[in-house]
């Protein structure tokens, strides 16, 4: 009798066991995973996070991993398409059997697959894309980390205006969600000051010729344009205006900001003011360990690292210190307590200060102001606050 009543109590006390065990966490392994766009539109951008991301996990394991559990990190392509990001959900969830989906690119890739990763419970943490929808409305499983493209330009027009004394400022944006919110940011800004946008002007995403727009805005006498642009975008606005003779200041957000603007569009970039959140690693930067971490990276990977490179680091380096402090029994549930708890201070890249609540699932809001300087990107604010 007594063999019979141990041998149904097991029976009853594994599936209870099995279920308090997070998907993605055994006894020597965490898995986590990522979608990048490794044959798209962004893949400069997303091969400069995998190369961030994986360096990051090996430093991790290589000192003993996470309470004794190495990361192993798997991530799947999906060119920057939303059908192929539902697809890498699924293989990641159902086969990978991932704990949390870390740092995919691009918006309308990480809503799609954020229902799939929610219905198996799996949190959906630190995107790489500025839009509020990757924190809003507020759902127990989604955190972002850094300001959102609306407050970025919202407070770094507004800046830039007191600081240049601008007149009249125009918009070229794109003609999508993500240009609208680099658009309604800049025009919220300028009605804090009792100003408007005094011309808007738009392009279809993947335009090339961007004539019109300008010839436009230059027959307005505007003395300031924000850019809604990412990277071939802005090489074409600017480089279109100065061809023209016309050096209006430009400013742009996070989006155009990347090393690429000033190596690809040389010096006709100088001047340019963008809105960021990371600063760019260079391999003679002020910092010491900034200067180090840019060695390791390029002895690694054989090519200079970049601020994408510095997200990818970050990202898993967040992931990584919410869940030590976790502790060894990591469920989704414990996990998510710690993040609502948690706070960061700033790191050795320049990202600012975070902090998570039940409430606030966006580390921080605030942007810096930068401008590129002799072919480099240099810091001319610190973060902004009004």
């Amino acid at each position: 009798m007594k063999r019979l009543i141990t041998a149904l109590f097991a029976l009853v006390a594994a599936p209870l066991a099995f279920a308090q065990q997070a998907q993605g966490v055994s006894k020597d392994e965490i898995v986590i995973g990522s979608m990048q766009d490794l044959s798209g539109p962004l893949v400069g951008f997303s091969k400069q996070l995998k190369n961030g991301m994986e360096m990051r996990v090996e430093e991790i394991n290589a000192s003993g991993g996470i309470n004794g559990r190495k990361l192993k990190l798997v991530i799947e392509d999906h060119g920057y398409d939303p059908k192929k990001a539902v697809l890498g959900a699924q293989k990641l969830v159902q086969k990978d059997k991932i704990f949390a989906m870390i740092g995919t690119i691009g918006t309308a890739t990480s809503l799609a697959s954020m229902p799939i990763l929610f219905e198996k419970n799996i949190p959906h943490l630190f995107p790489l894309t500025a839009a509020r929808e990757m924190y809003e409305p507020l759902h127990r499983l989604k955190y972002s980390t850094a300001a959102t493209y609306f407050d970025q330009m919202r407070a770094g027009v507004k800046h830039l205006v007191k600081l240049k004394g601008s007149k009249k400022v125009c918009t070229l944006y794109q003609d999508d969600d993500f240009g609208l919110e680099a658009m309604r940011g800049a025009e919220a800004g300028l009605k804090e000051i009792n100003m408007v946008l005094a011309e808007k002007t738009t392009y279809k995403r993947g335009a090339t010729e961007f004539s019109s727009q300008v010839a436009r805005m230059k027959d307005a006498g505007c003395d300031l344009v924000v850019l809604g642009t990412i990277i071939r975008e802005t090489l074409g606005a600017i480089g279109t205006a100065r061809k023209l003779g016309w050096n209006v200041e430009f400013m742009g957000s996070s989006a155009s900001y990347t090393d690429l603007i000033h190596k690809l569009g040389g010096p006709a970039m100088n001047g340019f003011y963008s809105t960021n959140t990371v600063n760019n690693p260079y391999l003679d930067d002020a910092s010491k360990n900034v200067r180090e971490w840019g060695q390791r990276y390029k002895d690694k990977f054989k090519e200079d690292p970049a601020v994408f490179s510095a997200y990818g680091y970050e990202v898993i380096d967040l992931f990584a210190q919410i869940a030590q402090k976790t502790g060894p029994k990591l469920t989704t549930d414990t996990f998510i307590n710690t993040l609502e708890n948690f706070s960061a201070p700033r790191d050795m890249f320049g990202a600012d200060a975070m902090t998570f609540s039940k409430t606030k699932h966006l580390g921080s809001n605030r942007a810096r102001l930068s401008q590129i300087v002799n072919g480099k990107w240099t810091p001319i604010t610190d973060y902004i606050t009004d």
